[in-house]
């Protein structure tokens, strides 16, 4: 937890089960050889590792202490009772329960925030938890994702994140990443993710299939470091003359000049007209085409700016 806060992140989510409540018995009982296993059956496997209630109560705890949020996936009905009881300041549902609607229900109802990953749902299941938790609970958002560890990028498909934000506008989508590096994560940020979850482990090497596809903690940290410039630099969509811009347009900003001498009182046309880099500045370059037409009070020399006191009733327009 605390190598989450110093890497910067804003919360620690763990996952929980209450194994009897999410595996039926002779799925506790089915062998399981791979290398990752900790036990001869996959009960025994899931036994090893699950933490108890009260390792969780110490995790939320010093969560508290060193000021970072804590959390978890409840990976069934149980653990969703548990993690109420906890007082988690979200509930975080899995990809393989968003299809769950029993227990989509019965957790959308206890008032608390939800995120909603959907790896392994379609469209149209998205649709249905949409209308089966908006009514209940309004506070909920989901996660584009793809179930597979380590996700390859021709699988991550970021472009769904826009299609959640279009079928979904009142919600916030955000993206749960099992890919390798932070480069698919940080452009998920500035497609509008506003939810970002990703796998950590202190060592990628470990025993246990996710850890290959988890960020070691000098990858969280540049990640987050990452995703903090991107949120700084979506800024604004009024697109406008920047203050910062102020000296670039002074000194390389264009103006219109004259392409040839112009006698007083000449009426404007486009063939005596330039753009140049000119001093001192006259009528900006989107000006050239109003110019035209009008009367110039005095003589200008060629490659003279053209400036507003010597053009007759100018209408200079300001940029907006």
């Amino acid at each position: 937890l605390l190598v989450l806060q110093d890497c910067g992140a804003d919360c620690a989510k763990f996952q929980k089960s209450e194994l009897e409540y999410k595996f039926n018995k002779k799925a506790l009982e089915r062998p399981y050889t791979s290398e990752h296993s900790w036990g001869k059956t996959y009960g025994e496997h899931k036994r090893h590792l699950e933490f108890s209630h009260d390792q969780y109560r110490e995790l939320k705890k010093y969560a508290e202490e060193i000021g970072i949020f804590f959390t978890a996936s409840g990976m069934d009905e149980m653990a969703v009772e548990f993690l109420h009881e906890l007082d988690v300041p979200f509930f975080k549902v899995g990809s393989g329960d968003t299809n769950n609607f029993p227990y989509l229900e019965k957790t959308a109802k206890k008032g608390r925030p939800m995120v909603i990953s959907s790896g392994m749902q379609s469209m149209n299941t998205m649709h249905q938890v949409y209308q089966i938790v908006k009514p209940i609970n309004p506070n909920f958002c989901f996660l584009q994702c793809t179930s597979a560890y380590p996700l390859q990028p021709e699988d991550v498909n970021l472009r769904v994140i826009s299609a959640y934000q279009s079928a979904f506008p009142d919600i916030p989508i955000g993206y749960s990443g099992h890919e390798t590096g932070i480069a698919i994560s940080v452009a998920a940020v500035a497609m509008g993710a506003k939810v970002l979850e990703r796998h950590v482990t202190l060592d990628k090497t470990w025993k246990g299939s996710d850890h290959q596809a988890s960020l070691e903690p000098n990858e969280l940290a540049e990640l987050v470091k990452a995703i903090r410039t991107v949120e700084k630099a979506m800024g604004s969509p009024v697109k406008q003359l920047l203050p910062c811009e102020m000296a670039c347009n002074e000194k390389l900003g264009k103006s219109v000049v004259a392409k040839v001498t112009i006698p007083e009182g000449a009426v404007l046309t486009l063939d005596m007209l330039t753009v140049k880099v000119g001093e001192p500045k006259g009528f900006p370059p989107e000006a050239i085409f109003d110019l035209v037409g009008q009367k110039v009070k005095n003589k200008i020399e060629a490659d003279e700016t053209i400036t507003e006191q010597a053009v007759e009733n100018h209408a200079k327009k300001v940029k907006c």
